[in-house]
Protein backbone atom coordinates (compact mmCIF):
# COMPACT_ATOMS: atom_id res chain seq x y z
CA UNK A 1 0.00 0.00 0.00
CA UNK A 2 1.63 3.36 -1.01
CA UNK A 3 0.46 6.33 1.29
CA UNK A 4 1.35 9.54 0.51
CA UNK A 5 0.35 13.19 1.35
CA UNK A 6 0.08 14.33 -2.23
CA UNK A 7 -2.53 13.85 -4.84
CA UNK A 8 -0.31 11.99 -7.47
CA UNK A 9 2.36 9.05 -7.25
CA UNK A 10 5.48 9.42 -8.85
CA UNK A 11 4.17 12.27 -10.88
CA UNK A 12 1.02 10.18 -12.30
CA UNK A 13 -2.73 10.32 -11.19
CA UNK A 14 -4.56 7.52 -9.54
CA UNK A 15 -6.60 5.55 -12.78
CA UNK A 16 -9.34 5.27 -9.96
CA UNK A 17 -10.49 6.88 -6.91
CA UNK A 18 -12.05 4.37 -4.63
CA UNK A 19 -13.52 6.83 -2.13
CA UNK A 20 -12.19 8.58 1.04
CA UNK A 21 -11.00 6.82 3.91
CA UNK A 22 -10.39 7.48 7.73
CA UNK A 23 -9.11 5.98 10.67
CA UNK A 24 -9.13 7.20 14.29
CA UNK A 25 -8.71 6.80 17.89
CA UNK A 26 -9.26 8.46 21.23
CA UNK A 27 -6.44 8.38 23.94
CA UNK A 28 -6.97 9.62 27.41
CA UNK A 29 -3.94 10.89 29.37
CA UNK A 30 -2.93 8.39 32.52
CA UNK A 31 -2.29 10.06 36.10
CA UNK A 32 1.33 8.89 36.54
CA UNK A 33 1.99 10.34 33.14
CA UNK A 34 0.90 14.11 34.24
CA UNK A 35 2.74 13.14 37.39
CA UNK A 36 5.90 13.10 35.41
CA UNK A 37 4.89 16.13 32.85
CA UNK A 38 4.18 18.26 35.97
CA UNK A 39 8.19 17.65 36.91
CA UNK A 40 9.19 17.63 33.47
CA UNK A 41 7.25 21.14 32.91
CA UNK A 42 9.39 22.59 36.05
CA UNK A 43 12.96 21.09 34.59
CA UNK A 44 12.30 21.28 30.91
CA UNK A 45 12.33 18.58 28.38
CA UNK A 46 10.62 15.83 26.08
CA UNK A 47 7.95 14.28 28.00
CA UNK A 48 8.92 10.75 26.75
CA UNK A 49 5.49 8.82 27.63
CA UNK A 50 3.72 11.53 26.41
CA UNK A 51 5.68 11.13 22.79
CA UNK A 52 5.12 7.44 22.64
CA UNK A 53 1.22 7.74 23.35
CA UNK A 54 1.27 10.11 20.68
CA UNK A 55 2.94 8.15 18.24
CA UNK A 56 1.20 4.52 19.04
CA UNK A 57 -2.11 6.59 18.71
CA UNK A 58 -1.07 8.00 15.20
CA UNK A 59 0.30 4.44 14.02
CA UNK A 60 -3.27 3.12 15.39
CA UNK A 61 -5.60 5.33 13.21
CA UNK A 62 -2.72 4.69 10.22
CA UNK A 63 -3.50 1.22 10.33
CA UNK A 64 -7.17 1.04 10.53
CA UNK A 65 -7.55 3.62 7.78
CA UNK A 66 -5.31 1.28 5.77
CA UNK A 67 -7.64 -1.54 7.01
CA UNK A 68 -10.61 -0.02 5.41
CA UNK A 69 -8.69 1.12 2.02
CA UNK A 70 -7.93 -2.57 2.03
CA UNK A 71 -11.51 -3.44 2.06
CA UNK A 72 -12.19 -1.35 -0.70
CA UNK A 73 -9.47 -3.27 -2.54
CA UNK A 74 -7.28 0.29 -2.80
CA UNK A 75 -3.27 -0.21 -3.61
CA UNK A 76 -2.98 3.79 -2.55
CA UNK A 77 -4.10 6.46 -0.47
CA UNK A 78 -3.55 10.04 -1.49
CA UNK A 79 -3.71 13.23 0.33
CA UNK A 80 -3.43 11.44 3.40
CA UNK A 81 -3.65 14.54 6.33
CA UNK A 82 -3.85 14.03 10.26
CA UNK A 83 -6.15 15.79 12.19
CA UNK A 84 -6.29 15.71 16.47
CA UNK A 85 -8.89 17.42 18.63
CA UNK A 86 -9.49 17.14 22.29
CA UNK A 87 -12.96 15.65 22.88
CA UNK A 88 -12.96 15.90 26.49
CA UNK A 89 -10.16 17.17 29.70
CA UNK A 90 -7.48 14.78 29.53
CA UNK A 91 -8.38 12.74 25.99
CA UNK A 92 -7.99 13.71 22.56
CA UNK A 93 -8.75 11.84 18.98
CA UNK A 94 -6.42 11.07 16.28
CA UNK A 95 -7.77 11.34 13.27
CA UNK A 96 -6.16 9.94 9.74
CA UNK A 97 -7.67 10.40 6.56
CA UNK A 98 -7.51 10.34 2.66
CA UNK A 99 -8.62 9.34 -0.29
CA UNK A 100 -8.32 5.15 -1.59
CA UNK A 101 -7.05 4.67 -5.28
CA UNK A 102 -6.10 2.01 -7.98
CA UNK A 103 -2.50 2.73 -9.20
Amino acid sequence: MIITTTETINGKYPKKILGLVRGNTIRARWFGRDIAAGLKSIIGGEIKSYTKMINDARQEALNRMIEKAKKLKADGIVMVRFATSNVMQGASEILVYGTAVKI
